[in-house]
C-alpha cells in the first residue's frame, strides 16, 4: 500500500479523513477536513475525490463533503451489532414509555463505551450521549457496568488512569473506582448521579447473551429523588432482554 513521505499508508490517511466528521460536524469543506485530519490540502482533495467516486463520501450543492450513503449501506449490511440493536429496541421502547426520559444501549469498544442505540423525548433531561458517541468507562453508568464485567487486564489498565472528570461527582480516584466496581457487581446495576452532567443521573444494567455480558442498557433521568427507584424497571427490562438474546 502506497505510503506518504511521513510513512503513513493511504488507508491510515483515509481513516483520518473519516474521523474528521462528527455529530457537531456532519458536513465539512475540503479545507476543514484537511485541517482536522492534519493532511496536506492537495492530498485531502485527491483522497476525497476518490472516496466520492466510490460513494463513501458525498458532496452537497455547495461542494461541501459528508459521509456517503454507500458507507452507511456497507456498515449496516454486515454490522455485528445489528441483531443486538433490533432485539434491544423492542425492550428499550417499553422502558422509555414508562420512564419518559432517555434509554440507551452501550457496548465495550476498546477502552470506551460506544453507544449504539438511544431513545429520547423532547422534554427529557440533558443527555450528552449520541448514537455512535463514546464515553470513558469510568465516567458513565454504562461504562461502569461494562468495566465491571470486562477482562481483568482492561480493568487494571483503566484503574491506572488517567481518570478525567466531567463534574465534581465523576469518579477520578482509582481506589474509589475499584470500590464502585465491586458495588456495581454486588447490587447488579450502576448508579451515577451527576457523574457526566450535574442535572442528570445515569443508571445501567448488564445485558447478557448466553451468560456473557454483551452490552449495557441504561437510563438518563433527572438528578433527584425519583432516580433511584427506577432501577427496578431497568433491571427487569435488562433481564427480559437478556432472556430474549439467549434464545
Amino acid at each position: 500500500m502506497a505510503r506518504s513521505p511521513s510513512g503513513e499508508s493511504v488507508l491510515t490517511r483515509v481513516v483520518r479523513i473519516f474521523a474528521a466528521f462528527g455529530h457537531d460536524s456532519p458536513v465539512l469543506t475540503v479545507s476543514e477536513i484537511s485541517r482536522r485530519a492534519a493532511l496536506p490540502q492537495a492530498t485531502t482533495a485527491r483522497l476525497v475525490k476518490e472516496l466520492v467516486e466510490h460513494g463513501l463520501l458525498a458532496r452537497d450543492e455547495q461542494r461541501r463533503v459528508r459521509i456517503g450513503n454507500r458507507m452507511w449501506e456497507l456498515a449496516e449490511r454486515a454490522s455485528p451489532l445489528r441483531g443486538l440493536r433490533e432485539v434491544a429496541l423492542q425492550y428499550m421502547g417499553d422502558l422509555h414509555s414508562i420512564v419518559g426520559h432517555s434509554t440507551q444501549l452501550g457496548v465495550l469498544d476498546g477502552t470506551e463505551a460506544l453507544f449504539v442505540e438511544r431513545l429520547t423525548a423532547p422534554e427529557a433531561v440533558v443527555n450528552v450521549t449520541r448514537v455512535g458517541g463514546r464515553l470513558p468507562l469510568h465516567a458513565s453508568s454504562a461504562g461502569l457496568v461494562l468495566l465491571t464485567h470486562a477482562p481483568a487486564e482492561l480493568r487494571e489498565r483503566i484503574l491506572r488512569g488517567p481518570l478525567p472528570g466531567f463534574t465534581p461527582n465523576t469518579i477520578t480516584d482509582p481506589r474509589a473506582l475499584r470500590a464502585e466496581l465491586a458495588e456495581v457487581r454486588r447490587r447488579g446495576f450502576a448508579f451515577c448521579p451527576g457523574h457526566i452532567h450535574p442535572d442528570a443521573t445515569g443508571l445501567a444494567v448488564p445485558v447478557r447473551a448466553h451468560g456473557r455480558v454483551v452490552a449495557a442498557l441504561g437510563l438518563v433521568v433527572p438528578n433527584d429523588d425519583t432516580a433511584w427507584p427506577l432501577n427496578r424497571h431497568l433491571q427487569l427490562t435488562g433481564l427480559a432482554l437478556s432472556r430474549a438474546l439467549s434464545g
